[in-house]
């Protein structure tokens, strides 16, 4: 049975990308460890890419930097629906209001 994806706590990704670096090679953690060489590849590349992304404008988004764009992108689409629905309210009550008899509160 495979295990579903994400299985693997932040803290083992981050041992195994450790010990990529220090000499050993995915394959044999694989082994050891019992997952699979292309995920250590993946961890490695994403590690690598977190570490030298920050500064260059080209450089792909580090997982913090997506993370912040998903909350941003949520709490975005949240302040849109409230002022739409302000907006509706206030024209709801500016049609409301325009049917009083003004000249009768002078």
């Amino acid at each position: 049975m495979s295990q579903r994806r994400g299985a693997y706590a932040p803290e083992f990704r981050q041992q195994m990308v450790e010990l990529v670096k220090a000499g050993r090679k995915p394959s044999e953690l694989a082994k050891e460890f019992g997952c699979h060489d292309t995920s250590i590849s993946a961890w490695v590349r994403q590690a690598n890419s977190d570490e030298l992304g920050g500064g260059r404008p080209d450089a792909p988004l580090t997982t913090a930097e997506r993370q912040e764009l998903a909350q941003l992108r949520r709490q975005l689409r949240q302040v849109t629906q409230e002022r739409d629905i302000l907006a509706k309210a206030t024209a709801w009550f500016a049609n409301k209001d325009s049917g009083i008899d003004k000249t009768s509160m002078r």
